[in-house]
């Protein structure tokens, strides 16, 4: 009988995609998976390592677990992804505890390494490191964590920009897309098993296919996908503001099933900035880009991720960001303070931006966009919206709680329904209520057939 296996999955839903393959992997090898840790024989902590405060939840999350495994309660316990790649043999001369180390690139061996462990040869703990090449496709194992009406496909791996900032080219290698036949019979897949919404994932989505020469592209992956019968909901993540092109935006106004929803990181506004990023436009800036988005037919919502704080963002050039996410573009923002992370060039420029400044300026950013966003809500009262029904609110037993096609699971707000009701995992039809500054209030009408 195969050991019992309990995996905790840190940072991003492309991590999470990755330990959804391991967990495949190992069940497929004769494990069982329990939900409870002090169930367990063996513990997986796949870790993220992109910025410092991803590293130390990490290490905290490792140096918990490991505290379980010297009180009995398991007997082994391995770590994976990207902090092991970061870091590498000097997690192994400070965590003792753990029995073995594994890359991002490693994963294909989980099931290996875990049989290796749980045979207890007694060597000093490996550590699995390589260059990071694995790609998944749709004959990779997966067990699926997330609930069974919603699910991320990740449509490729890596990332081949050079973002002076940035970690993950080192750490996941260069970016390397998945064939569109493998990603449609994925698809069907997920349809066939109840999944009402895609998450369409990648370290950049618009780069799609690039590598893979004419013929593949988001748009032609988007166009094949859409042939799928009885999909329900796509949904757009990581589009690099680049890459978003007139048939994109064709796409979104011409089929009711892709969402109209993007979620474009643009860092910041400031050309300066965005050139000392490694991410200055080359066809236009963000506020261009934007608007261009906003004069379709469907009304888009847009969510971005910003940065405050970077090297050289003097208080004139912190306004411009303030005044560009004052205009009320976004239905939903992402800031944080950045992070010099060593290796990277952003780390050795000059003109810092002192931490409690950078702070104070990310709870002025957030600060404006609450207004905007209560605003935003505001305006929805009355409106009939689709909504996808995620059940039981986590806070109370007397509320319901969905998605409409304007909210992405993990990062975005919620509609919650206090009336009516309709099967979890369907989209149901809800009348807006009332407005919070990030939750919708409504109340069930009927159950959509789609």
């Amino acid at each position: 009988m195969k050991e019992r296996i309990y995996l905790i999955s840190l940072g991003c839903a492309k991590n999470l995609v990755d330990s959804e393959h391991m967990l495949g992997i190992l069940n497929q090898r004769g494990y069982s998976v329990v939900s409870d840790l002090e169930e367990a024989d063996l513990a997986i902590v796949n870790t993220c390592g992109f910025i410092q405060s991803a590293a130390e939840e990490a290490i905290e999350t490792i140096l918990r677990v490991a505290e379980k495994k010297a009180a009995g309660y398991l007997k082994n316990l391995v770590v994976a992804g990207c902090l092991v790649q970061r870091y590498g043999l000097k997690l192994r001369k400070h965590i003792p505890e753990v029995d073995a180390w594994l890359g991002p690139g490693e994963i294909a061996k989980i099931a290996d390494i875990a049989d290796s462990v749980t045979r207890g040869q007694g060597q000093e703990a490996p550590i699995h490191l390589g260059r990071p090449l694995f790609l998944a496709d749709h004959r990779t194992p997966r067990l699926y964590g997330t609930p069974f009406y919603s699910g991320y496909l990740k449509i490729a791996e890596g990332c081949s920009h050079r973002c002076s900032f940035c970690t993950i080219p080192s750490l996941r290698g260069p970016y390397r897309s998945r064939k569109i036949d493998s990603l449609v019979m994925e698809t069907e897949s997920m349809v066939e098993g109840g999944v009402k919404e895609i998450n369409l994932i990648a370290q950049d989505t618009t780069m799609y296919g690039r590598d893979l020469g004419e013929g593949y592209g988001l748009e032609d992956l988007l166009e094949e996908m859409l042939r799928v019968k009885h999909i329900s909901w796509i949904r757009l993540l990581y589009c690099h503001p680049q890459g978003v092109t007139d048939r994109l935006l064709d796409l979104l106004d011409g089929d009711n099933a892709v969402c109209p929803y993007l979620d474009v990181p643009f860092q910041h506004v400031n050309r300066e900035i965005l050139r000392r990023m490694g991410r200055e436009p080359a066809r236009q800036d963000p506020r261009q880009l934007v608007e261009r988005i906003k004069t379709r037919t469907r009304n888009v919502s847009l969510r971005t991720t910003l940065m405050v704080g970077f090297p050289g963002e003097t208080q004139e050039i912190f306004q411009e960001l303030c005044d560009f996410v004052s205009q009320g573009y976004f239905d939903h923002v992402g800031a944080f303070v950045y992070s010099p992370e060593k290796g990277t060039m952003a780390a050795r420029m000059k003109d810092k931006v002192e931490a409690d400044v950078a702070r104070e300026r990310l709870d002025i950013l957030m600060r404006i966009q609450a207004d905007i966003s209560l605003k935003k809500n505001r305006e929805m009262i009355g409106n009939v919206i689709p909504v996808l029904n995620e059940g039981v609110h986590p806070e109370t037993d007397l509320l319901l709680r969905g998605r409409s096609q304007r909210m992405a699971p993990d990062v975005d707000s919620h509609v919650i329904m206090n009336a009516g009701e309709g099967p979890i995992g369907d989209i149901v039809q809800v009348r807006v209520t009332d407005a919070h500054e990030y939750d919708l209030i409504g109340e069930i009408l009927q159950v959509l057939l789609l």
